[in-house]
């Protein structure tokens, strides 16, 4: 069957023209709608709207405002802090503390993109006045914010499990171990670095028990967070939508009565900013709908399956073309776009391969987020240069050796199923 391309030239143009990602796929996908004879347009605006009506959706607006809200709540500082009492004696402490934060924190943001923000504003300007290379100081930001999108509770997960209809809560539970292992790669390089360059501890010693009971016990409310999304999903207590809802009133009210940093201004400014960003990320999975149904029509997914099928018969070889393929995709397109667009695509090829979904949700999203720090269009790496001041040359410098320990560790989760579907499979029985 011949494919109509010219809703996929379309999408291309829109993407050079620089025409924001949401629209350039509900434009394209427009085209196909205007195209096809008998087909209604009212049938464009069903299928934006069919997108939005999945209930596991509902989650991502909470998760969106649990990130914004610990931001202003103070539970980053006191978390940070905890971060610097464990790992801010070695050398490179500032930017160990930096790899650990991201690690907590995590737990709680659930984006790539806002834990970049939070931390180039929170530590970078500390590690420049400490005598660290900004562009370092950028890049470590940027690479270990990325660990945000492997512990839960993770936004592209969420999306990821509904597209390919598998278990948010055994993707969560999946990417605890990618992610602590993320963490250990990332510290081990920015030990190598800190220590070419004479990167001092930020503590003078090790800190003392004591003083890491204090810092534990003034970030315990927040630590409870993470603890209990991974608790009350592994014992059924909530299913991952209910989780965000709990974890985003529990946050709110731990930041208004615990550590009484939650006005009424700050309530109000954290809800425009969630309305906001959910927005941005709702209208890109209603394009990305309307634009998957003239892929359905056009039988892509079919062709796809049956052209990667004819070029290999081993899951080791497409998984090593796909990684390929996508960590050069993710170069030049947007992660969130790819992930809505290929999941579709791709689950038809992968369980032709006898691929497991949800170690293959976590190969994806590793792939998607290692884009969007790599020049010339990482989302990442342009929230945080654009807070730091970094030019993207030296951005680009400083961050390759990370680049090559985020590739190592994609490499063994992608050839090893077992760092990903160890846990779920033992939680999950």
């Amino acid at each position: 069957m011949t494919v109509d391309w010219i809703p996929v030239v379309i999408l291309v143009g829109l993407f050079a023209a620089n025409v924001p990602v949401a629209f350039s796929i509900a434009i394209a996908g427009l085209s196909f709608f205007m195209m096809v004879q008998g087909t209604m347009m009212e049938a464009f605006i069903q299928r934006m709207v069919a997108a939005t009506l999945q209930f596991p959706f509902l989650a991502i607006p909470f998760f969106i405002y649990l990130g914004v809200i610990v931001h202003h709540s103070g539970m980053g500082r006191r978390i940070m802090n905890l971060a610097d009492a464990l790992v801010g004696h070695m050398v490179g402490g500032l930017a160990q503390v930096n790899v650990v934060l991201a690690t907590m924190m995590a737990g709680m943001t659930g984006s790539s993109t806002a834990e970049a923000a939070m931390q180039s504003k929170m530590l970078v300007p500390e590690m420049s006045r400490k005598g660290y290379d900004t562009a370092f100081s950028t890049a470590v930001t940027a690479c270990s914010a990325l660990i945000a999108t492997m512990i839960p509770p993770s936004i592209g997960l969420i999306l990821y499990g509904v597209l390919a209809n598998v278990s948010i809560g055994r993707l969560f539970i999946a990417g605890i171990v990618p992610g602590l292992l993320m963490c250990l790669t990332l510290m081990f390089v920015v030990r190598i670095v800190s220590a070419r360059r004479g990167y001092l501890p930020s503590r003078a010693k090790r800190s003392s028990g004591s003083e890491r009971l204090i810092a534990f016990k003034d970030a315990a409310w927040a630590l409870m967070i993470p603890i209990g999304i991974v608790s009350g999903l592994r014992f059924g207590v909530f299913t991952p939508t209910e989780a965000g809802a709990a974890a985003a009133v529990y946050a709110t009210l731990v930041g208004a009565f615990v550590y009484r940093e939650i006005t009424w201004r700050t309530l109000a400014n954290a809800i425009t900013e969630t309305v906001l960003y959910t927005g941005i990320v709702m209208m890109v999975i209603s394009a990305a709908n309307a634009f998957g149904f003239y892929l359905a029509w056009e039988q892509v997914p079919t062709e796809l399956a049956k052209a990667i099928l004819s070029a290999s018969h081993s899951s080791f070889v497409f998984l090593s073309l796909l990684n390929l393929f996508l960590l050069i995709a993710g170069m030049f397109m947007d992660g969130a776009m790819m992930l809505v667009l290929l999941t579709p695509l791709l689950m038809p090829v992968i369980r032709s391969f006898g691929i497991d979904p949800v170690h293959f949700g976590i190969v994806l999203m590793l792939n998607l987020e290692i884009g969007a720090v790599t020049p010339p269009l990482g989302v990442v790496t342009y929230t945080a240069i654009a807070t730091t001041g970094a030019s993207l040359e030296d951005f680009t410098r400083e961050a390759l050796p990370l680049f090559a320990a985020l590739i190592a560790v994609l490499i063994a989760i992608t050839f090893v199923p077992a760092l990903s579907l160890m846990l779920p499979n033992l939680l999950f029985r």
